[in-house]
């Protein structure tokens, strides 16, 4: 059929209003990256990702609700620095700043409560320059963080020792941090009193007897404690290498041990990596942090140790944790190329889990827990019966094409790092050689939004 003139001119300016259309909703939405391909998920589906403007290194993470915008801070572990990143869209996370740390610190852990963010200063050679002699920033530092996209430092407290590692911040006076204090061998537990965060000072520290120079040596070396703490009331619960530790700290300038569980023997790694209580249960989530996975040139590869611990710690009596149950080991895909996750190169064993707990904006701990595990991904288990645990769902990143950090040497393959869950039902998920993928989970127990 033949148009008329006026006829062409009509559809024209219909098309026309459609493009403009297309664009504007475009320029609203912004740039989107695009999903990797190659990933795969059981009970488990991307929704979101970023590349985080090709910084590698994406470790720990914490999130802030702010009027109708949601803040995630994503702390890097070789660029030095934290990135803002922009969530309101999960299927469209925005990295909208990124923050320069010191040069010489590592800068990898961040959490954050009401308008103050913590960030821990670490001096390890092995995550900066690698030459010994070359200064390192060491401690914590103390932000405000009124303005979401434009954190404005208050202070930095130096510990004059190797600085923190993961702080905890669950809101009030005290910030807790896993400090390299002069004079004791491993980390151990400093209470910071923030209550003027321009001029933070020492409330209070409690370490394992024998740490303290001085005093009848414990049997090794050991790493002591990891952080953060998990606040609850007066009870303070610590991954504290290699024990699960119960605090009494009613008197935060005195802190009591309550109760205590070694993990060495039988397990390896960094034996106690978490500790988080299960709300309205006797019981208490404990992990290590698997180590090895060719993380520096000459180390050894994974799965060379000692297993490692993911269980439940029944503490019934509080001042004799036993341990309850053992997780199940993730078990690779049936169409992978490899026989268990020891094969696949880089780290395998577990990392983080969704600990941040004191955040208004986290999901709170119910029958589900999120653990990532390097390179088997994001697991996700079922605890209803903490004695009988059992995997609903996985999660593993695609393999990166694109080197981004030093490590893994031996493969380049992907190592999920940490995994965050916000009141919406957005799992966001760190992996080192990737970026942020947002998640949602598709499975049994899927936990109801309290959030939009």
């Amino acid at each position: 059929m033949k148009l008329t003139a006026g006829q062409c001119r009509v559809r024209i300016l219909r098309v026309a209003a459609i493009v403009v259309a297309s664009l504007a909703l475009f320029a609203q939405r912004g740039y989107a990256d695009d999903i990797p391909k190659g990933w795969e998920a059981n009970n488990m589906k991307p929704i979101g990702y970023s590349n985080m403007d090709g910084r590698g290194g994406d470790i720990k993470m914490a999130i802030k609700h702010v009027n109708d915008h949601w803040y995630l801070y994503v702390a890097h572990i070789w660029l030095h620095g934290w990135s803002v990143v922009d969530v309101t869209d999960p299927t469209n996370p925005k990295v909208v700043k990124f923050i320069p740390g010191p040069p010489n610190g590592d800068t990898n852990q961040v959490d954050l409560h009401d308008n103050i963010m913590i960030t821990a200063l670490q001096n390890r050679a092995a995550y900066n320059s690698g030459d010994p002699n070359v200064p390192r920033d060491e401690g914590v530092i103390i932000w405000d963080i009124s303005d979401p996209v434009n954190p404005e430092q208050l202070s930095l407290w130096k510990t004059n020792g190797t600085g923190t590692h993961r702080n905890g911040y669950s809101g009030g006076k005290y910030v807790n941090l896993a400090a390299g204090m002069p004079g004791y061998n491993g980390q151990i537990l400093v209470f910071l009193d923030i209550s003027d965060p321009v001029h933070p000072k020492e409330a209070g520290r409690w370490w394992m007897p024998g740490q303290k120079e001085g005093e009848p040596p414990l049997p090794k070396p050991i790493y002591g404690f990891h952080g953060p703490a998990f606040i609850d009331g007066n009870r303070a619960y610590l991954g504290y290498t290699p024990w699960f530790v119960l605090l009494d700290i009613s008197d935060i300038a005195k802190p009591k041990l309550i109760g205590s569980l070694s993990f060495d023997p039988p397990f390896g790694g960094i034996q106690v990596h978490d500790a988080m209580p299960i709300p309205g249960k006797p019981f208490v989530f404990v992990h290590s942090e698997g180590t090895g996975g060719a993380d520096t040139p000459t180390g050894p590869l994974a799965c060379t140790g000692p297993m490692y611990l993911v269980g439940m710690v029944d503490i019934s009596d509080p001042t004799k944790p036993k341990l309850a149950s053992i997780f199940p080991t993730p078990v690779p895909p049936a169409d992978a190329p490899y026989t268990d996750f020891c094969a696949k190169g880089g780290r395998f064993g577990p990392h983080n889990t969704n600990i941040l707990q004191h955040s208004p904006d986290v999901e709170k701990q119910g029958d589900l827990i999120y653990l990532t595990y390097f390179n088997a991904g994001l697991r996700i288990y079922d605890i209803k019966d903490p004695r009988l645990p059992k995997e609903v769902g996985w999660f593993i990143p695609p393999t990166p094409t694109k080197r981004l950090g030093p490590y893994p040497y031996d493969k380049l393959v992907n190592q999920t790092e940490n995994v965050l869950v916000d009141t919406r039902g957005n799992i966001f998920v760190t992996d080192r050689q990737l970026g942020l993928f947002v998640l949602r989970y598709t499975g049994p127990g899927e936990p109801a939004p309290t959030a939009k």
